[in-house]
Formats: C-alpha cells, sequence, structure tokens
C-alpha cells in the first residue's frame, strides 16, 4: 500500500473511532474532529519517508488506544455518574476459581 493511501486510511480509522468513541458528545466529538484535522494539516508537507511512518504508527496507536481505553462518563446528578461502556469493551464475566476445572 503506497504512503499517501496508509495517510489517508489512518486519518479515516481516526475519525470512525471518534464517532463511536464519543457517541453522543457533541463537544468531544468536535474537539476530537479538530485535533485529528489540525495534526494531519500541520504535517501534510513532510517528505520524509521515515518520520511519515513513524507519524502512522502514531495514529494507529492512538486509535487503538481510544478504541480499547476510553469510556464515556455522564454526570446524572451530584456526586453520580453514569458509565455507558461500548459493546466492544465489555467483556465476559467469568468467576476466579483457585482450582483448575475437573475434565468431565
Amino acid at each position: 500500500m503506497g504512503t499517501r493511501l496508509k495517510v489517508l486510511s489512518v486519518f479515516k480509522k481516526l475519525h470512525r473511532t471518534r464517532l463511536d468513541v464519543f457517541r453522543e458528545d457533541e463537544r468531544a466529538l468536535t474537539a476530537a474532529r479538530l485535533k485529528i484535522n489540525e495534526e494531519f494539516k500541520n504535517n501534510k508537507n513532510e517528505t520524509s519517508e521515515e518520520n511519515i511512518e513513524k507519524m502512522i504508527k502514531m495514529g494507529s496507536d492512538v486509535e487503538t488506544v481510544l478504541r480499547e481505553a476510553v469510556l464515556q462518563v455522564e454526570h446524572v446528578a451530584e456526586n453520580k455518574l453514569l458509565l455507558r461502556p461500548r459493546e466492544s469493551l465489555l467483556l465476559e464475566n467469568v468467576p476466579y476459581c483457585d482450582e483448575p476445572r475437573k475434565k468431565s
């Protein structure tokens, strides 16, 4: 894949992730959109292949962190928060067991 296509792919992936992670939070959606666009605009004249590859890697890493580590929390009352995890963050809740299970 050409460098230009890789850059566009990371750009689109960041925006798709932003839409998913900050769903229903207009302020966060706008701030993330502006930051993504600003970073890509600031580096659009970069010509060093090595630096471009580093920036592509950083963009991919940022997208992964957003997708896997960011949670939405909403203030619903004084001293009360509402956690809205995405489906992809929910794990099956399996109780811990010290002894291995016996095979039947």
